[in-house]
């Protein structure tokens, strides 16, 4: 079979064509429900998909040429294949933030992500037109030819863009000034942008050592106790699937056991884990966190383990996100570490050998992290032990658009019941230290999570225009029998009160008793007037 022998200007065309058909289902989808397919809306309609066409063809002509245009193309069509698929699928947007949450996750995550229906986009909208692509043969032709071939190209896909524009010129200002968000699902162009500035993100980091902070930081005088505080770094849960939180179905029927204080208004730093966990440990508040900022400054673990608390990272999700480089860290993601797993570790493994470590520590304050696997999706079904699947049936597969809502749910909410468990499990472990120690437990989410309303699934999106449901987040707290710091009852009556992440830097500073000059009081979560 001979190569089809076309000039690359027809072949830009071809192509732009193919990525407005082809790649940008959910952007369409998203424009038909702000502008319904009806006079004068359908012209609209047509209008827009004309001028996203000759926006790929101008962008396209920048950088195709006779031999350029495969070596851009082919690698452009297998990624834009994929994307496509998460963008249909989950309605997911690929922002800079969802680049990093990509570049940062492991090979488990990457599995889970696999399913037929991405193998499916990937061979007929990926592999089948770069076949067809490399199979393509170009004219050539001299250089004036060939300039003139690309102006004639160019100038009339302006002028055609152009003229749709004036001619909906009211429908084009409305779709600009009220409707921005929309552009966010343009595909390939948002993940190409969206990489550009992650990359730029990361050159822009500073060079290097670590800026310190809180040098004076120094234990205040105590009566003599030792702190131990454990704090869960959770996974993916939401608010309002927590029974403390007024949940009708049964997820806490444990933790109502304790003597727990479970927050009912606050909120994550992020939509990600990649963006969230740095911003809880740093000392930076969302509105001036950023990655660069947060890499080349030291982190509240930092700043314990330089006043002599004993800290200690314990991992079942992917990563630290860089928060535990300069701090001791342990992977239980292994089951030649994690005594507890079966299709996975669990989360309930990394209390394994805890004691152990507290017991061999007999000076200084100790603060402990522990990463959950959690609620991590979209594979819910995985997250929890057979023993733990009350809710029924549950949806069994990482492909949610298979299962029902209520499989959905059911098996979200088997994970959370597995967390309320795991963190009874930790409350046993700091009571059965309260005698040597003061003892408490901090656990929060680091984000939400959305199960198909409105569309939408997993999380991501960015932070203004994320639904509710990825960013209200639980946050629960439980202190023991000689915890002198915290005065529970005044505590309980600032549940409803508005927190978020950025109190979490100086609230674990308040429970340790540090102090330093970075911390604010107006911030720490526990600083409540004593009762009288």
């Amino acid at each position: 079979m001979n190569s089809a022998t076309i000039s690359v200007e027809r072949a830009i065309i071809l192509i732009a064509v193919l990525f407005t058909g082809l790649y940008n289902l959910t952007f369409f989808t998203n424009v038909s429900q702000v502008y319904p397919l009806s006079l004068p809306n359908a012209f609209f309609f047509i209008s827009i998909a004309t001028v996203l066409t000759c926006v790929f063809i101008l962008l396209l002509s920048l950088v195709c040429y006779r031999r350029t245009l495969k070596p851009v193309v082919i690698p452009l069509v297998l990624i834009t294949s994929v994307t496509a698929y998460f963008m249909d699928s989950y309605h997911v947007i690929i922002d800079d933030g969802m680049i990093q949450n990509m570049v940062m996750t492991d090979t488990n995550e990457v599995l889970d992500l696999i399913t037929v229906k991405l193998i499916i986009y990937f061979l007929l909208l990926g592999v089948l037109p770069a076949l067809v692509v490399r199979r393509l043969s170009f004219q050539t032709r001299p250089l004036r030819s060939a300039l003139v071939a690309r102006m004639k190209l160019v100038i009339p896909t302006l002028a055609v863009s152009a003229a749709m524009v004036f001619a909906f010129g009211s429908h084009y200002a409305s779709f600009i000034r009220e409707h921005k968000p929309l552009r966010y699902y343009t595909n390939p162009t948002t993940y190409i942008y969206a990489s550009v500035k992650y990359v730029a993100g990361i050159m822009e980091q500073e060079q290097g050592p670590i800026k310190r902070i809180g040098e004076d930081a120094r234990i205040a005088a105590t009566d003599g106790h030792r702190e131990l505080i454990i704090f869960v770094l959770g996974e993916t849960a939401r608010y309002d699937r927590f029974s403390l939180n007024g949940y009708a179905r049964e997820t806490n029927p444990l933790l109502k056991l304790e003597n727990v204080i479970s927050f009912k208004n606050f909120w994550s730093c992020g939509t990600s884990t990649a963006s969230s966990v740095p911003c809880i440990f740093s000392i930076y508040g969302r509105a001036d966190y950023t990655e660069s900022k947060a890499a080349s400054v030291e982190n509240i673990l930092d700043i314990l383990q330089h006043t002599g608390v004993n800290v200690l990272w314990r991992e079942n999700n992917s990563s630290s996100k860089g928060v535990a480089l300069r701090v001791p860290y342990e992977s239980y993601k292994s089951a030649k570490i994690n005594p507890v797993c079966d299709t996975e570790c669990r989360d309930e493994g990394m209390l394994d050998g805890l004691q152990a470590y507290i017991d061999k520590h007999p000076t200084g304050d100790i603060f402990i992290v522990l990463h959950q696997m959690g609620n991590h999706g979209p594979a819910y079904y995985k997250r929890y032990p057979p023993s733990f699947e009350k809710f029924t049936p549950a949806c069994k597969t990482n492909q949610l658009e298979d299962c029902s809502k209520q499989e959905i749910d059911n098996a979200y909410d088997n994970a959370i019941l597995y967390t309320d468990y795991f963190l009874s499990k930790v409350i046993a472990l700091l009571k059965s230290n309260d005698d040597g120690f003061e003892t408490g437990l901090i656990y929060v989410s680091d984000h939400g999570e959305s199960l198909g309303e409105g569309g939408l699934y997993l999380h991501g999106l960015p932070y203004a225009l994320a639904p509710e449901t990825q960013r209200h987040i639980p946050a629960i707290m439980w202190f023991g029998a000689n915890n002198d710091v915290v005065n529970v009852s005044n505590l309980r009556n600032s549940i409803g009160k508005k927190y978020s992440h950025d109190n979490l830097f100086h609230t674990i500073l308040g429970l340790l008793e540090v102090e330093t000059s970075v911390y604010k009081a107006e911030m720490d979560i526990i600083r409540v007037p004593k009762l009288l």
